[in-house]
């Protein structure tokens, strides 16, 4: 089998069973990551990333399916995780696609896509349903995301 796909097995097994050293060892040292709501990260950055959503996952499951490539360079792998968002405690079902470059079994690089608006509509309910759409609620979320990671960096010494 191919070495890529034997490590982003690796990768979401990990995830599935919210063990962010695994996840990370997947990765390269710098490892640039970016989705909706983080934005982009970098090395370290993405790794408390998931130490910080593995610890603080309430109700969590995820799946995942569906790893291509075409070039076995660039990967693809389909995946849905169930949870309770921290903040408000709101049941999210996000369904994402991860876009993977792979090199000798380490993702160089990583991004996940998902549908924003469906996300703010479950995380944030009725502010999200309203404004869930807006730049100026996408900055709001972004901005404070990033704030909750810089301070989960800063507690525990990342």
């Amino acid at each position: 089998m191919d070495n890529n796909i034997i490590t982003i097995q690796k990768f979401y097994t990990a995830f599935q069973q919210k063990d962010y050293a695994t996840m990370n060892s997947c990765y390269a040292d710098d490892i640039p990551f970016s989705d909706p709501v983080f934005g982009l990260l970098r090395g370290n950055e993405t790794k408390a990333m998931w130490q910080m959503l593995c610890t603080r996952a309430k109700d969590f499951s995820l799946n995942y399916d569906n790893i291509k490539t075409d070039d076995g360079e660039y990967y693809t792998c389909d995946w849905t995780a169930s949870y309770l968002f921290s903040k408000t405690n709101r049941r999210v079902i996000n369904v994402c696609k991860a876009y993977m470059r792979m090199k000798e079994g380490v993702i160089m690089e990583h991004s996940d896509g998902f549908k924003y608006y469906r996300w703010c509509r479950q995380a944030l309910g009725l502010s999200g349903l309203i404004l869930g759409w807006s730049s100026f609620m996408h900055k709001r979320v972004s901005k404070n995301a990033k704030k909750g990671l810089a301070d989960f960096m800063e507690k525990n010494n990342l």
